[in-house]
């Protein structure tokens, strides 16, 4: 059947069902602010030709980091993805399938999602892990309600070093609740100070492993200091090649491990799609939000795999879900089950290296520079150097002459006049050492 509109008495005879008087009605917890006054000023139809190349414009207008010299990161970073891993989730049975709510036949999948969770909980030092979430700022947002939930506590205390788009998730989900939420101003040149923070009204602490500004961390005294005021210690992971060579949060004392995926195996598309990382000790496993795929044995022995915890929305009543804010991911784990596979646990670790040193090649090319500090010599593959003026300016600068150099510090935490003359920069193992040469020419040029 051809699909055929409401008619004008349909939508009346639909809202007097429901009890109201008008469509807008259904929209009254709507903010005033966010609702539009008029239509978007943009063309009532066009052909499918006309609106592919509309759109073509559109997408011409951006450039993707493969096509300059870059060094972006802040939470996305480039990587090489090898070729078997775009072959092979783009087989019809991976691409196509959803989730996995018949094991029977759905078999494959939750496998692969065993694999991924195990993979999940190694690199983060944790003993259990979830199938995945929408992304990194998610499941941290994830974290500090599993926080609460566990310790019944209000108050989450959120690290000022903490990508801002994770700030800003666990905010927004934190936001109808009656919840005390302390957000440290964002510091590259301090340690922070929590203390004043730990209470006996803490649920968590949050922080971030490399931190925002590239810095590495030990966090064990930290989270002695949070565990003895019976609070929790979250802790993020954006850039998830470092638990290759970085000691494990769930070494250093975390509680809850939160980390981006898209480094493994996903390109940065823009932001999107992703998937976030959530691990935490098997203690805590009946507030873990999200599911669990697990190994079981069927009557005759053989071995197999089922959904063993699904406390989503979805599943059960929506006041005792522990989430409704993910998802399975299931083909961008997939890509980061393929790519560490490939990898191995040495590959994994030489890749690790190879950045590490990468990055330390590039911050020794900076610093020489005149005016150019490196605001702290201990990092992974991203670190921030602040420039004799502003940084917006020369990125801007650079990237038309077709060099990405980096992310101004204000472009992540705007209004902060203190941080405009910083850059982040981050080097992986898609840098050449002539990429490194002509970033440091461009640089010197510009300043």
């Amino acid at each position: 059947m051809r699909y055929l509109g409401l008619t004008g008495a349909d939508r009346q005879a639909m809202l007097a069902v429901i009890g109201v008087e008008s469509v807008d009605a259904l929209y009254r917890d709507v903010p005033a602010s966010a609702v539009l006054a008029e239509p978007l000023d943009l063309p009532t139809h066009a052909g499918e030709l006309e609106v592919h190349r509309t759109l073509a414009g559109f997408a011409a207008r951006n450039a993707p980091a493969g096509a300059a010299v870059s060094f972006l990161g802040a939470g996305s970073y480039r990587h090489h993805v090898p070729a078997a891993v775009d072959y092979l989730i783009q087989r019809g049975e991976f691409l196509t399938s959803y989730t996995p709510y018949q094991p029977e036949i759905s078999q494959g999948t939750l496998q692969y999602l065993f694999e991924f969770q195990t993979q999940v909980a190694m690199i983060a030092g944790m003993e259990v892990a979830s199938a995945s979430h929408y992304d990194g700022a998610t499941a941290c947002a994830e974290a500090a309600l599993m926080a609460r939930r566990l310790t019944r506590r209000a108050k989450v205390v959120l690290s000022g070093a903490l990508h801002p788009h994770y700030a800003q998730a666990t905010a927004t989900n934190l936001q109808f609740i009656d919840d005390a939420l302390v957000t440290l101003p964002p510091d590259p040149t301090a340690a922070e100070d929590f203390a004043p923070h730990i209470d006996d009204r803490t649920a968590c602490v949050v922080v971030q492993n490399p931190d925002v500004f590239g810095r590495l961390r030990d966090l064990a005294p930290l989270a002695e200091a949070v565990h003895r005021a019976g609070a929790l210690l979250v802790v993020a992971v954006a850039e998830p090649v470092s638990l290759g060579l970085v000691r494990s949060p769930g070494e250093m004392g975390a509680d809850v491990v939160t980390a981006e995926g898209q480094p493994l195996g996903n390109a940065m598309n823009f932001g999107g799609p992703y998937l976030g990382l959530f691990a935490t000790r098997e203690k805590f496993v009946r507030q873990m939000p999200g599911r669990i795929a697990g190994q079981a044995r069927d009557a005759d022995g053989r071995r197999g795999w089922v959904l063993t915890l699904s406390a989503r929305e979805q599943h059960i009543r929506r006041e005792k879900a522990t989430s409704n804010i993910c998802t399975n991911s299931g083909l961008c784990a997939l890509a980061f089950t393929i790519h560490l596979s490939l990898l191995g646990e040495e590959g994994f670790r030489r890749l690790a290296e190879l950045n590490h040193a990468k990055a330390s090649a590039l911050a020794d090319r900076l610093a020489d520079l005149p005016g150019v500090e490196l605001l702290d010599d201990c990092f992974f593959n991203e670190f921030t150097v602040r420039l004799p003026g502003a940084a917006a300016p020369v990125v801007e600068r650079l990237a038309a002459d077709g060099i990405f150099a980096g992310v101004p510090a204000t472009r992540l935490f705007p209004g902060r006049d203190g941080l405009a003359n910083l850059l982040i920069a981050a080097a992986t193992e898609m840098n050449t050492d002539d990429d490194m040469d002509r970033l440091r020419a461009a640089l010197k040029g510009a300043l």
